[in-house]
């Protein structure tokens, strides 16, 4: 029985990922109440790397005609020159820059905002200011596409991924309030989201891979954990997919909803 509940609990952290992961609510806020609530301790990152990857290579899957594209038209840029391309190969630029600031604090902070914001409180706190931030953009409707952007536009959503960092912060709420903010269409804003969530996602898969390999030692851990990533996987899947519909129809103020109700709750039980 006791094993039982231990899929069990796993088997519902790997669908609160992959619920979380692609809508601006923030996983790494819900896994943190979600662990709270079942009772699972995490030492170490293992089960966010290996739920991360799940998620990444859903959102891969989803995006893989618009990376083909972008590789394909980048290196023909490079090759010919050929103006036809340049988008393509500015958007990939665009995209190194914005992963930059991540990257930096992440190095640098990582394990410090990790020890210092991974509360409760903390979540609530920023899952009500994710709120108040996707009620502020909920009517903008902005007109850049993928060709129209700037060094500018790349470097406010790439400072907004690494606010990002603290939990509770959705990455993905963070980088669309902030792409939309700067005035792209709710197809760019979302795509150049995920596209910064690739370099991000891998880095910080290459980085885990000691931790991994510790984890496989853990005795009666491994089934549990491939039962998390095969639901993260899939949920993670159908979870972009509806939001793609929902970043469509500009609907981002039920999120904001969502984040003020489930912020005061925490703040008030937790």
């Amino acid at each position: 029985m006791e094993e039982t509940w231990l899929w069990l609990k796993y088997l519902i952290l790997g669908i609160v990922q992959g619920v979380t992961e692609p809508i601006p609510v923030s996983s790494s806020g819900h896994l943190i109440v979600a662990q709270r609530l079942l009772g699972v301790e995490q030492t170490g990152l293992t089960f966010e790397i290996l739920t991360n990857t799940a998620s990444l290579i859903a959102i891969v899957f989803i995006y893989r005609h618009d990376i083909w594209r972008l590789i394909t038209g980048s290196w023909n840029y490079i090759r010919t020159r050929n103006a036809e391309y340049k988008s393509d190969f500015m958007f990939v630029v665009y995209v190194v820059l914005g992963t930059i600031p991540a990257v930096v604090v992440g190095l640098l902070f990582k394990d410090w905002i990790e020890a210092t914001f991974s509360s409760v409180k903390t979540v609530a706190i920023a899952l009500l200011f994710t709120g108040v931030a996707l009620w502020l953009i909920r009517n903008m409707r902005g007109r850049k596409q993928d060709g129209d952007l700037k060094t500018r536009d790349a470097l406010i959503v790439g400072f907004a991924q690494a606010i990002a960092l603290i939990p509770g912060v959705s990455r993905s709420g963070s980088t669309v309030i902030a792409s939309i903010a700067t005035g792209m269409k709710q197809d760019t804003a979302l795509r150049f989201s995920f596209m910064l969530y690739i370099p991000i996602s891998l880095g910080a898969i290459v980085l885990g891979l000691p931790d991994i390999r510790k984890a496989s030692e853990a005795p009666g851990m491994m089934g549990p954990y491939v039962l998390a990533f095969i639901a993260t996987l899939i949920v993670t899947y159908f979870a972009m997919r509806w939001f793609m519909g929902i970043m469509a129809k500009g609907n981002l103020k039920y999120f904001s909803y969502y984040c003020f109700v489930v912020g005061i709750l925490l703040l008030i039980f937790l």
